[in-house]
């Protein structure tokens, strides 16, 4: 991964942190549910955009970038339709 997407991928975490810890919070300070719940959707919908963001930074670095030096060494052995598998193998865990 460059650096500019590993930067870019750290920021939301560390925004993802935040929005656990307000969760903890709103939860013993005893907050309407449906406000927790919502809460709970946004934390959601944040980590679907960090999946989001890696599997296209991996896509670009290890699948089309592969043999060109950008990849991750875990793929160096790998064939691109071996990466292709194991990213659809992925991504179908990530939509469960």
């Amino acid at each position: 991964m460059d650096e500019k997407s590993k930067k870019s991928v750290d920021n939301r975490l560390a925004r993802l942190e935040g929005q656990v810890r307000g969760l903890r919070r709103m939860v013993s300070e005893d907050q309407y549910c449906v406000d927790i719940l919502t809460q709970l959707a946004a934390v959601r919908s944040s980590l679907d955009q960090i999946g989001a963001e890696l599997a296209t930074s991996h896509v670009k670095s290890c699948i089309v970038g592969h043999g060109t030096e950008s990849e991750h060494d875990h793929c160096k052995p790998m064939s691109q339709d071996d990466l292709i598998e194991e990213l659809r193998v992925t991504l179908s865990r990530l939509m469960r």
